[in-house]
């Protein structure tokens, strides 16, 4: 299998490195990540200056973008033939429940589905999660299964992993998306200048987690798969919609 590989921590995180050493095993890899962090920055495409793209001494390729930018690319310019899938992470921390609206480590698969190929984003869960060898192990695992059976080229594979070692991880659940309390209100500051600048508040905790989702899967130590769709209609309420507002002809 030929695997382009991405993140949005930047081409520099361990937990790139960590899924870059371990799908090397098995597959042919590219690597193409993003100059630096990009944590949050969701599906967003730059469109109003130029991307440059550079090498680093390791191989990997990045780029002065976004990572929704770097499989774009790496896809449309710089893998000939295609690629059989695109796999983003190991994400440093959860992307569970509403996470995966902001980030980047899903768009990044996201885009790669949006472009025809199946797709895998791959998290660590954790404060300051450390053991990215386990998320990787699990990153092999599945991508062996998936080169055997593999799954719809519609489905985008949500994947998060406790930030524990191998031996404790006690399996896999199939779980769907939690919910989270709004986030917390924004940290109002000021510069040197004395002019008000304001911080992101942080996520809220969760709110629906109970049995089923996928924050109960990994705080009970289990591996969280969720299936994501790109289609956002909330089809079972098309027909009370044209109640509330009749279509009009012509």
């Amino acid at each position: 299998m030929r695997i382009l590989l991405s993140n949005d921590d930047g081409y520099l995180a361990p937990g790139l490195e960590a899924l870059h050493r371990s799908i090397s095993t098995v597959a042919d890899t590219l690597v193409v990540a993003p100059d630096r962090n990009r944590s949050g920055a969701s599906n967003s495409l730059t469109l109003t200056r130029p991307l440059r793209v550079s090498r680093a001494p390791n191989g990997f390729m990045f780029i002065d973008g976004t990572p929704t930018d770097c499989v774009h690319i790496g896809l449309t310019a710089l893998m000939d033939p295609e690629p059989d899938m695109v796999i983003a992470g190991i994400n440093h921390g959860s992307n569970l429940g509403d996470d995966v609206l902001y980030s980047g480590t899903v768009a990044a698969a996201m885009e790669g589905r949006y472009l025809g190929l199946p797709a895998l984003a791959i998290s660590l869960a954790g404060q300051n999660p450390t053991h990215y060898e386990t998320a990787a192990g699990v990153a092999v695992e599945l991508l062996e299964r998936l080169s055997t059976s593999p799954l719809p080229r519609d489905m985008i594979l949500n994947v998060n992993v406790p930030d524990r070692p191998k031996a404790e991880i006690k399996g896999f659940r199939i779980a769907r998306l939690g919910n989270r309390h709004k986030s917390e209100p924004v940290v109002r500051s000021r510069d040197p200048s004395g002019r008000e600048i304001f911080w992101v508040g942080p996520a809220g905790e969760e709110q629906d987690g109970g049995p089923g989702t996928d924050f109960y899967a990994i705080s009970e130590g289990y591996v969280s798969l969720t299936p994501l769709q790109v289609d956002l209609t909330r089809h079972e309420q098309l027909n009370l919609l044209r109640e509330w507002l009749p279509e009009s002809s012509g």
